[in-house]
């Protein structure tokens, strides 16, 4: 038990780093939000300082979670997720999964008319990005390709490449997304459909 509980406390700083970086938020902001210097929140993340409940506390009130589901306390019974959903320059992000430093799923909802009018303006990063439609229809520009994927159409790609995407039209666009380690490859995979011909 002794051991387990060790592991919990050591891995709360990078839980706690990332879950910042993830809401995009910085520690300057946080520490406006929180009411803890930014010191403080520096070390807590890289370990040097312990976590106590005098600094959980207002974290766990900033991110709208439990103060278990902050640390990453183990869930033994109950492996359900309750997602925090968030907005970032317009899009709600809905966070599916829990495990910082590991595969992470999110659903994004793009809403009507979200991105007309706005050029794209691709970025590069390091990791990996798998997406799968679920309703609408959306562009996405990869290096100097522009797709347009639609309903039940996936696609996977390393994002050092760079990349962008929106809705292809002023409808409303949902899709699902995992994000992971730097792949090696990009692959658009299209679903069958009629006349057989792959999005352009």
């Amino acid at each position: 038990m002794g051991n387990d509980f060790e592991a919990v406390l050591a891995a709360v700083g990078p839980r706690l780093r990332e879950l910042r970086r993830r809401r995009g938020a910085t520690l300057t902001a946080l520490s406006e939000t929180t009411g803890i210097p930014v010191s403080v929140l520096s070390r807590l993340e890289t370990g040097q300082r312990k976590p106590g409940l005098e600094l959980l506390l207002p974290l766990a009130r900033a991110y709208r979670m439990p103060v278990e589901e902050l640390i990453g306390a183990p869930a033994d019974l109950d492996p359900r997720v309750y997602p925090q959903p968030f907005t970032r320059n317009g899009m709600t992000v809905v966070p599916l999964s829990r495990a910082p430093g590991r595969l992470q799923a999110y659903k994004h909802i793009l809403p009507a008319g979200l991105t007309d009018g706005r050029e794209p303006e691709p970025r590069s990063h390091a990791g990996y990005h798998w997406l799968h439609v679920l309703r609408g229809r959306l562009r996405l520009v990869l290096g100097d390709n522009d797709f347009t994927l639609t309903e039940g159409e996936v696609a996977e790609f390393d994002t050092h490449l760079p990349h962008w995407f929106g809705n292809a039209d002023a409808q409303p666009v949902e899709f699902l997304s995992i994000l992971g380690p730097q792949g090696e490859r990009v692959h658009i995979r299209a679903v069958d459909r009629p006349g057989g011909n792959p999005p352009r």
